[in-house]
């Protein structure tokens, strides 16, 4: 059960950063390239290679064919952050959110595939619960007249087909080499990943002239998302370790559920900032979606 509460900081605090990264996105970054806010990630992800290095001295005993795949999953989780944000610059945080459903799926494949897991009846209808009921909140009641949003579809299911892929290889070096020395690695592409974007003039533009108007604004908010971020990453990561990369995968849906109980607070508290629909069908479609979930955790846990 130790790893239930790994994987569920992972979601909570997802879901905060993402209501971060929409109002970051509707701030500054409305009409420019959201590559800027991943050159921040990337920053980020620099911080904790000394510390690692120092508690981790084996860090280069890894083979250099190793270090290549381990850095080349960091660079396919930004680049599934970039399919995020690019979302996130049309779309609510809370129609965006749901999409991570798809996640679990390709992770269960791919971990079926990859590392040969498999589930027991029950964690398989948990996980199904979860991510039916994580599913249900993404139901508005206008869902059946609602226009198809290519764009959205397409920049969202990239997102959890590549995340799901970066989290499989994450999964199958951490195992078989170790976990703070994978991580290492993995930092080491994200930050590969900002290092590339800089290189593109217009990118570093861009930086300049955001930090040249905001400055306060973009590096304190930011770096405090991305320290967020950062824990959520921490949290998923390591519950990989104690357990099946799907069910990891399915609490980890469950974002779309702390993105709308967010969202209620911000909507009741700071009304400029949230736009939930508090009507009682609506809270009562939640609600049952919340209960869902809370099954589905039982089962996977148990």
């Amino acid at each position: 059960m130790t790893w239930l509460i790994y994987a569920f900081s992972a979601p909570v605090l997802w879901a905060a950063s993402t209501h971060i990264d929409k109002y970051l996105v509707e701030r500054f970054f409305k009409t420019s390239s959201v590559a800027v806010l991943m050159v921040f990630t990337a920053l980020i992800g620099l911080v904790p290679l000394p510390i690692i290095a120092t508690f981790q001295p084996g860090i280069g005993s890894v083979p250099l064919a190793s270090i290549a795949v381990i850095s080349f999953s960091g660079m396919l989780y930004m680049a599934a952050m970039y399919f995020y944000l690019q979302a996130l610059q049309t779309e609510e945080a809370s129609v965006v959110a749901p999409f991570y459903q798809a996640t679990p799926l390709f992770g269960y494949g791919l971990a079926y595939f990859v590392l040969g897991e498999t589930l027991s009846s029950r964690q398989m209808a948990g996980g199904l619960l979860i991510v039916i009921g994580t599913l249900l909140i993404s139901l508005g009641p206008g869902v059946v007249k609602a226009r198809f949003k290519l764009r959205l579809v397409v920049l969202m299911l990239s997102c959890a087909l590549v995340l799901a892929i970066s989290t499989t290889i994450f999964k199958v070096f951490a195992v078989e080499e170790e976990f703070w020395t994978t991580l290492f690695w993995t930092f080491a592409g994200e930050s590969l990943f900002g290092a590339m974007l800089l290189a593109m003039p217009s990118c570093r533009r861009q930086l300049m002239q955001s930090l040249k108007t905001n400055t306060g604004a973009m590096l304190a908010i930011n770096g405090a998302n991305e320290l967020i971020n950062l824990g959520g990453g921490l949290g998923a990561r390591y519950a990989l370790l104690l357990a099946p990369l799907s069910l990891v995968q399915a609490i980890g849906s469950t974002t779309t559920l702390f993105v709308f109980l967010f969202g209620i607070g911000l909507t009741i508290l700071f009304p400029q900032w949230g736009r939930e629909d508090l009507s009682p069908r609506n809270l009562v479609q939640k609600g049952v979606s919340a209960v869902l979930v809370a099954v589905g955790v039982v089962l996977v846990g148990s």
